[in-house]
């Protein structure tokens, strides 16, 4: 093979990587394997992505740089023939409430072509149907759909009177001058509990726009509850100064459908246009799958010639959503709430048409999130774009999808600083046969629970119609490990967020919840700060040394003053790409000299920041130390080291590490969404050994999940379905692994084939 046809590493660094060498081919789909934290997405997307971006980002002028995220120079000896790199990645898509599945994938362009080309009464041209323009929102929301409201029952207290204290918002205690203008409301009885007023008092004391009034032979206006409130607390213009009554303000505030559009966005000649006797709300409101059925009738039909290119593209692009496993989603749905692997579904549909080649697409774990059924689609189309002459690099954990490589990488042998080399590459016959971790796992006979625990009784679910349930009846076994299985979209998360998380949990014990919301921190965060073990540390240095715990915090008293405790300096270059480098003062270890001279158990603050989880264990074995390091271990992050940034976990490790704050409490009932995200196989039956323990130590255990692994090692399995979104929401199957395996459903059958 000559060089050029492939992308040569060289003396990699970054992060734990080892100074590896690799070559990969170009043109080709390739995928790194390796245990969670093994060096993957460090090779991946912090060597060879980053640099490719920052080359491209050094072609535009010094003036346009300095308005564009540039990393720095990865720590490589070498890297060559490199193409412009795209990366695919879960990132979320922000939460601004303008972006939509519509407007994210270009969907709502066509459709809004199509309705000023179609829709009847003319309204005008395209722009007139966007709620992001003046000639398209609606005036009273402004195009977001939502207005902000206050929620009455957290300003009053409707069992009260008046003179009981039933208004409960901060300054209008009894006696007050607010109280008195409504105590003293001469169509307003003080003395009455606020539920046994009648509509119009109830109007006139929380709605009365202002008016001028008499009370005690004094001329005042009056304003009800809910427009003085606004005035006071919710005016933007005024930011509430005592912490109390922001915090009120905060929690007072919620928003509803905007009255005038009905949640719609749009004005009202461009929400009430139809084609067919269908608005354009009504589409973007629909299934994608039926919106797809809909827009192919319509191109079949007369109405359909005049637009036909514009059907053509809105079909074929539908039709993407479709095959990335979309197709339950509806194209009003605002980007913000879709998850990791949704979103990045979605980022990948914007490329799948794209008449570019020769360019390297980067994707990490496409996969998350797909049942069985749909990973072989996404691979399907991963092939697509190495078959139009791209580069297709693939960070992946799927047998699935490793069995479908055309190379593989893989990363290893450990994670943390025992990973970081190249253990193997080429195809997946090879890796099979090498004796690595991942090569084992591959070949390794899968085994069903025999025989399945007996559960302690049941909780009850009855008529669930949360999202797409149609009024669904189940039990779920109390003291087992249950799984909850079925397509993404079928109503899995619905059933069990819907029915037990946001219910009754009688019987089951202390509820705790570990989903996906990603974990909120700065650069300052990190597995010591956020598992609460950082405190007892500094506690205990403290004591030790007879000063002060603020001292050995690096975001307080002890921080070093050149880089206020980050360790790094950045410095801006103006119009040129900033820099960060490791603090000459204090040498990146964020405290002054004068903190770093007291120790604890012969280190001090620093040296025990960087210990890695399994080495701080056997230094703090004891007490409260002890117990968060032990759950920190049990979900496999000993290779973490106390102080790493948040920001550099992967997406597993940050939902390990939130598992781990939850282990260890007493028992109860634990609902996992999908935590074998991000996990190698070898990782999963670590973590399939943490939830026996859980079982075997008399909680219950439900998991909402994908993975055959998990499947097969179930107590106890519901499978939501047949389909997703409203082909979805039935329970079609209850019962044991094996019993499954032998079911004529979509997950019975990959689930005997994993077991064959």
């Amino acid at each position: 093979m000559q060089s050029h046809d492939e992308i040569r590493v060289r003396g990699a660094r970054v992060n734990n990587l080892q100074g590896i060498d690799v070559a990969i081919p170009k043109r080709r789909l390739t995928v790194f394997t390796g245990v969670s934290g093994s060096g993957k997405s460090s090779l991946v997307f912090g060597t060879i992505a980053a640099e490719s971006q920052r080359l491209i980002n050094e072609t535009y002028p010094a003036f346009v740089q300095s308005f564009m995220a540039s990393p720095a120079r990865p720590d490589v000896d070498a890297l060559e023939n490199l193409s412009a790199a795209i990366v695919v990645d879960q990132e979320r898509m922000g939460t601004n409430a303008r972006s939509t599945v519509g407007t994210a994938t270009d969907v709502n362009n066509l459709m809004r072509l199509l309705w000023s080309r179609l829709g009847t009464p003319e309204v005008g041209p395209s722009y007139h149907f966007s709620f992001n323009t003046p000639q398209g929102m609606c005036p009273g929301c402004e195009g977001t759909g939502r207005v902000s409201a206050i929620d009455e029952s957290l300003i009053v207290d409707t069992d009260l009177s008046l003179a009981q204290g039933a208004i409960t918002a901060p300054n209008f205690g009894v006696g007050t001058w607010y109280w008195k203008s409504y105590a003293q409301h001469p169509d307003l009885d003080p003395e009455l509990p606020l539920k046994g007023y009648s509509a119009d008092q109830w109007q006139t004391l929380m709605y009365q726009e202002p008016t001028k009034i008499r009370v005690s032979g004094i001329n005042m206006t009056y304003e009800g509850l809910i427009p003085r409130i606004r005035r006071m607390y919710l005016n933007p213009e005024k930011e509430p100064g005592q912490k109390h009554i922001k915090e009120f303000a905060e929690r007072i505030a919620t928003f509803r459908a905007c009255p005038e559009c009905g949640g719609t966005r749009l004005n009202e000649p461009a929400r009430t246009a139809q084609i067919g006797g269908v608005t354009l709300p009504e589409a973007l409101g629909w299934q994608i799958t039926d919106l797809r059925a809909w827009a192919e009738e319509l191109h079949a039909s007369a109405a359909g010639v005049e637009v036909a290119p514009v059907l053509t593209s809105l079909v074929d692009l539908l039709g993407s959503l479709v095959e990335v496993g979309l197709g339950y989603l509806s194209l009003d749905r605002e980007s913000g709430t879709l998850s990791g692997g949704e979103t990045q579904r979605v980022k990948m549909v914007r490329h799948l048409g794209s008449a570019l080649s020769d360019v390297t697409y980067v994707f990490d774990e496409p996969t998350v999130g797909l049942h069985p059924h749909d990973i072989d689609k996404m691979v399907d189309l991963l092939q697509r774009l190495r078959d139009k002459g791209n580069t297709v690099l693939v960070v992946e954990h799927k047998p699935q999808v490793i069995e479908r490589a055309d190379h593989i990488v893989d990363i290893g042998p450990g994670a943390g600083a025992q990973g970081g080399r190249v253990m193997f590459t080429g195809d997946v016959d090879g890796l099979r046969a090498s004796g690595t971790i991942t090569g084992d796992h591959l070949s390794t006979l899968h085994v069903r629970r025999t025989p399945p625990r007996t559960p302690t009784g049941a909780l009850e679910i009855r008529g669930a119609t949360t999202h797409n349930l149609r009024g669904v009846d189940v039990d779920i076994p109390l003291g087992v490990l249950t799984v909850i299985t079925g397509v993404a979209g079928s109503g899995k998360s619905s059933l069990i967020h819907g029915s037990i998380a946001d219910g009754s949990m009688s019987g089951a014990g202390t509820l705790r919840v570990v989903d996906q919301s990603p974990i909120r921190g700065s650069i300052r965060s990190n597995p010591a700060t956020y598992t609460g073990l950082l405190d007892p540390i500094r506690t205990a240095f403290a004591k030790a040394n007879k000063v002060k715990p603020a001292l050995f915090s690096a975001n307080s008293a002890g921080a070093c003053p050149n880089c206020k405790g980050l360790g790094i300096v950045y410095t801006d270059l103006g119009q040129l790409a900033g820099v960060s480098r490791t603090c000459e003062v204090c040498e990146g270890r964020r405290f002054t000299d004068e903190v770093l001279r007291y120790t604890l158990h012969g280190l001090n603050i620093s040296e025990v920041l960087q210990l890695p989880v399994a080495d701080a264990a056997q230094v703090f074995h004891a007490g409260i130390h002890g117990r968060i390091l032990s759950r920190l271990m049990s979900v496999g992050l000993g290779y973490l080291r106390l102080g790493q940034p948040l920001s550099t976990l992967s997406g597993g490790e940050r939902q390990r590490v939130k598992l781990a704050i939850q282990l260890g409490e007493g028992p109860g009932s634990y609902v996992l969404d999908e935590p074998t995200t991000g996990l190698h196989m070898a990782d999963i039956e670590a973590m399939l050994v943490m939830l026996d323990t859980l079982v075997d130590e008399g909680n219950t255990v439900i998991v909402i999940e994908h993975s055959l692994p998990v499947m097969a090692h179930a107590d106890h399995i519901i499978d939501v379905g047949p389909g997703a979104g409203h082909d979805g929401g039935l329970v079609v199957f209850e019962g044991t692994p094996a019993q499954l395996a032998a079911a004529d459903t979509l997950t019975g059958r990959h689930l005997a084939a994993y077991l064959a």
